[in-house]
């Protein structure tokens, strides 16, 4: 029987360190210089999670999803984070947490009531999603396995939270970012398209690296904060109701997605 480990992991490589719970990046730091927002500072309650199968939206929708088989009943950004992590390694600079569902299994929804009409999620796919971490001696890289039935449709999201002091700049693909900008565009988030690195600079800059999405979102509730969140699939381009034109289909039943974050400064 494979060995589960509890669900919070500490890793350190020199003067890097990491901190997961429950397979939340709760802290990254080098030195005294923490890059990770501070779940319980304004902004926002988490300070990242995953978006899939789906990105974006879905309350406008009716909470359905159009998929080729079955019924797809998803609240905004998917059920993935419903879901329990487990993690299945632990070494000193390495972790892995994992997440399961099987197909056509109703999921309690956190936001019913209070913000969501639908009660129970429910996706009729099986996958699994390895959410792997591995602390080098200069970055952290972030790898997401998913695995699936094949010809699954899928939208997949990562949602980091990073803190921001000073000036805060933000550059992606030749582009500079303002704060204010990202603050304007309120809960559409600023979309990115066709670019994989970004700088984000102020007090704790930082280079994101990403690999397999092909584009981002940004996001802000709070001047302290700011999601740099690299996507599949921008949910905002043919509106809720035409969410299922941004799917992918799992064509080998594996894809394969990468974040590496490495201090600037």
């Amino acid at each position: 029987m494979k060995q589960e480990y509890t669900s919070q992991a500490e890793l350190i490589n020199g003067d890097l360190r990491v901190r997961v719970e429950a397979g939340e990046l709760r802290s990254f730091r080098r030195g005294d210089r923490e890059y990770m927002h501070d779940p319980s500072e304004p902004g926002w309650g988490h300070s990242d999670t995953e978006m899939f199968p789906v990105i974006g939206p879905t309350a406008e929708a009716a909470y359905r999803v159009q998929v080729p088989r079955g019924n797809a009943i998803q609240d905004q950004h998917g059920l993935l984070r419903e879901l329990a992590y487990s993690c299945t390694v632990r070494e000193k600079d390495r972790a892995v947490f994992v997440r399961e569902y099987k197909a056509g299994t109703p999921v309690a929804n956190s936001k019913y009531p209070g913000r969501s009409t639908a009660r129970l999620l429910i996706w009729p796919f099986s996958f699994r999603v390895e959410k792997h971490f591995q602390l080098g001696p200069g970055s952290l890289e972030i790898t997401f396995r998913v695995e699936g039935e094949k010809d699954m449709p899928y939208m997949f999201g990562y949602h980091p939270a990073f803190r921001l002091g000073g000036e805060g700049s933000l550059e992606a693909c030749g582009r500079e970012f303002e704060l204010s900008e990202i603050l304007a565009a309120g809960d559409r988030a600023l979309e990115v398209p066709a670019c994989e690195t970004v700088f984000l600079g102020g007090d704790t800059p930082l280079r994101i690296h990403t690999a397999g999405f092909g584009n981002f979102m940004l996001w802000s509730p709070d001047p302290g904060m700011v999601c740099v969140e690299p996507i599949t699939y921008y949910p905002y381009t043919h509106g809720p109701a035409r969410l299922h034109e941004g799917f992918r289909f799992l064509d080998s039943k594996k894809a394969e997605f990468s974040v590496r974050l490495q201090p600037a400064g």
